[in-house]
């Protein structure tokens, strides 16, 4: 014979009204970490396309350097240049419920740059949804995480960044945002940011000092192509470096 509490039908009645009252530490709640900005302010169209004819190391060389997203986030699609407005997603690592919305909030030419945490489990995204962003006229996947499908992707023919590839594919359940300020590959991105992606890798220019960028990369184009000719004729000398050595007394033994 065995022994127990005896619940009575006053207690039954109870224990769904104590259960329902119970926090729930997992609620996905409205607000930060769980919303959508439909509208965000853009560069003009035009200072976009003055970029494109920059490659990312010239860019990032006129932003010291720092504004430079980590190696690990590569082109896994076919070798090309792209420039465009950031639409900025976060996802909570392995699922990718804003990416699909995010189709509908992006604008034509925008780079969908999306913070998956750097997560190595799940793809955030593949052949389909690349598929659905190359018809409405998205640029370009930046994605600090992994895809998957990638031979469809690549036949599919629009460029994606990613960390790598892997059969897992992702979830949909949220939480997650668009077009708030994110952190991809080390870099934080706010939306309508100027997003470089080439072989080399991904430069982000600000809005608010894109300008001045741009005059700076025009300002050297001449003398840099000018050295560059040098070079490859076998014109150059290491001057500058002996007298760097010299200023920063160098110990030098024969």
């Amino acid at each position: 014979m065995t022994t127990g509490t005896l619940i009575t039908p006053e207690a039954k009645e109870a224990s769904p009204a104590r259960a329902s009252t119970t926090p729930k530490s997992a609620q996905v709640h409205p607000g930060p970490g769980f919303r959508i900005r439909k509208s965000i302010e853009r560069p003009p169209e035009e200072l976009v396309d003055e970029f494109r004819s920059f490659p990312t190391p010239d860019i990032s060389d006129m932003l010291n350097r720092l504004y430079t997203m980590s190696s690990a986030i590569q082109i896994l699609t076919e070798e090309c240049s792209v420039a465009g407005p950031a639409c900025t997603v976060k996802v909570y690592p392995g699922d990718n419920l804003m990416v699909h919305k995010a189709l509908d909030i992006a604008q034509p030419g925008d780079i969908l740059v999306v913070d998956a945490g750097g997560s190595t489990m799940n793809g955030i995204i593949g052949d389909l949804i690349s598929t659905k962003a190359k018809h409405r006229g998205i640029a370009a996947f930046i994605i600090d995480g992994l895809i998957r499908d990638l031979p469809e992707v690549r036949a599919n023919g629009l460029p994606v960044f990613a960390r790598g590839v892997t059969p897992i594919g992702p979830l949909h359940r949220g939480p997650g945002e668009i077009n708030f300020p994110v952190s991809c590959g080390g870099i934080v991105v706010n939306p309508g940011d100027i997003v470089v992606g080439d072989r080399n890798g991904i430069t982000v220019v600000r809005k608010d000092f894109a300008r001045e960028i741009l005059d700076r990369l025009h300002n050297q184009r001449q003398a840099l192509q000018r050295y560059e000719a040098q070079v490859r004729r076998g014109q150059f000398s290491n001057k500058w470096a002996d007298d760097l050595l010299q200023d920063l007394n160098c110990t030098i033994l024969e």
